[in-house]
């Protein structure tokens, strides 16, 4: 079975000790300096590969050097980023890559996502058939995104809140949810559910202008959860204490960077920017 691989053992700077627990991510000054300077020597031929100067080993030295410059730039730091169009800040905790045939999958831990001032308490994306196509600019493809998370109830709420506009919800009592309708003036304490990309909604108890609300009143249909960003797919959620941990998935996506603007970034620790 293949693992995660170490790219120290293989690439141009397996000569550097790049420690992979959290206590030794912080590399010193000389390490940075020397990985700035190496990438002067291969930043420009990437800059040419438009006329067609490009080799099979590229990718796997881009992947590399990505990588191990942002681990030991960000590893164990918060990181800002701009991830196609969205505000990203978190601390890095695990950045792996490890190669799948002809692409990559890689593996990334963060915590204290904000994401869209959205926080979320921790988050794993594995993303799979991952390629890197060089040029100008450089171009990230990758064919699916497995996500795993953990999200506090209530920001999960806040998130619903914005998402859709009938309802406010807030954390209630006994671990209920408050759901509160904008203009029926219908009060509910309600418990919630999300598999394969369907709410369903369970009512405890239910009030209509002070008076308890009719049974028909309390029947609500599961509803799809369509129109997600970036057509996202919720897989499950489940309730701990004030918590809710999630998976879901994401089909492929594609973005793009700058190479200098990336460098420049892992070397000065400001924002990553692919779009």
């Amino acid at each position: 079975m293949a693992t995660y691989f170490d790219p120290k053992a293989w690439s141009p700077l397996r000569a550097v000790d790049l420690g992979m627990d959290l206590g030794k991510r912080l590399f010193d000054q000389t390490w940075v300096d020397q990985w700035a300077s190496f990438t002067t020597a291969w930043i420009e031929p990437v800059t040419d590969f438009g006329v067609g100067t490009v080799t099979a080993l590229m990718p796997d030295v881009l992947m590399t050097l990505l990588s191990e410059g942002i681990l030991s730039q960000f590893g164990g730091q918060e990181v800002n980023a701009t991830f196609l169009g969205h505000d990203l800040r978190a601390t890095l905790h695990t950045l792996k890559v490890r190669r799948r045939g002809a692409h990559f999958q890689t593996k990334t831990v963060l915590t204290g996502l904000y994401w869209n001032q959205h926080r979320v308490e921790e988050l794993t994306v594995i993303a799979h058939g991952v390629r890197l196509v060089p040029g100008v600019p450089t171009k990230l493809r990758a064919q699916q995104l497995d996500v795993t998370g953990v999200i506090s109830l209530a920001a999960l709420l806040d998130w619903l809140n914005s998402w859709q506009r009938d309802w406010e919800l807030s954390p209630g009592p006994d671990g209920l949810i408050l759901a509160r309708h904008r203009r029926r003036r219908v009060r509910a304490l309600v418990d919630a559910d999300i598999t394969d990309n369907v709410l369903t909604i369970a009512v405890q108890s239910a009030h209509w202008r002070g008076m308890r609300a009719p049974r028909r009143m309390t029947r609500l249909k599961p509803i799809p959860l369509a129109d997600l960003p970036s057509q996202a797919r919720i897989i499950s959620t489940q309730r701990v204490g004030e918590h809710v941990c999630f998976a879901a998935d994401l089909p492929g996506l594609a973005g793009s960077f700058d190479l200098a603007q990336i460098r420049s970034a892992i070397v000065a620790g400001t924002t990553l920017i692919i779009f």
